[in-house]
């Protein structure tokens, strides 16, 4: 229960990938830490890309990068609606300027390049995005894990448990 008294978000949007919130979700809770789901606002729960719901505890618009220790962003085709929300935006670039740790896995890269923190950062994701961003700044790198600072990048579900012990390690940290 090294995650005790840490808080951390996990963002969500419809077509989520499952295991990709879940896992972190659950992950998280059982290391100690309060997770919140956070949500665009447009809904009070979202579904995922194989139908499985997740209810929303806030909306990005109700809470503040300093209420949080970490950011996770599931991928799926979710970054790709959440990313089209300033709240989010903001709530990812912000965290990530206070020296947050913000944590990208898959298709979420995309709301990496739309937040603008990507330039001169090394990381990974799907490789069908990768081009965005290398395009956006960053140094891609294909590995199952990506730490640069406070952020960290992994590329499918298969990266799960290396994601995982990255982003309880940095909160450790």
């Amino acid at each position: 229960m090294g995650l005790e008294g840490k808080r951390v978000a996990i963002l969500a949007e419809n077509h989520y990938q499952e295991l990709e919130l879940w896992y972190p979700l659950l992950r998280l809770r059982e290391e100690g830490a309060e997770v919140v789901v956070v949500g665009t606002g447009s809904a009070k729960a979202y579904t995922g890309k194989y139908g499985y719901p997740v209810a929303a505890d806030a909306a990005a618009k109700e809470v503040s990068a300093d209420d949080f220790d970490a950011i996770v962003i599931p991928g799926g085709y979710a970054p790709d609606l959440l990313r089209r929300y300033k709240s989010i935006l903001d709530l990812v670039r912000e965290a990530f300027e206070r020296g947050k740790v913000v944590a990208a896995i898959c298709h979420a890269g995309w709301v990496l390049v739309s937040a603008g923190i990507l330039k001169g950062r090394k990381a990974t994701c799907f490789s069908g995005i990768k081009d965005d961003l290398i395009n956006a700044g960053a140094a891609y790198l294909d590995q199952e894990v990506v730490v640069d600072g406070n952020l960290i990048t992994s590329r499918v579900p298969d990266d799960l448990p290396a994601f995982c012990r990255a982003i309880i390690a940095a909160l450790e940290g």
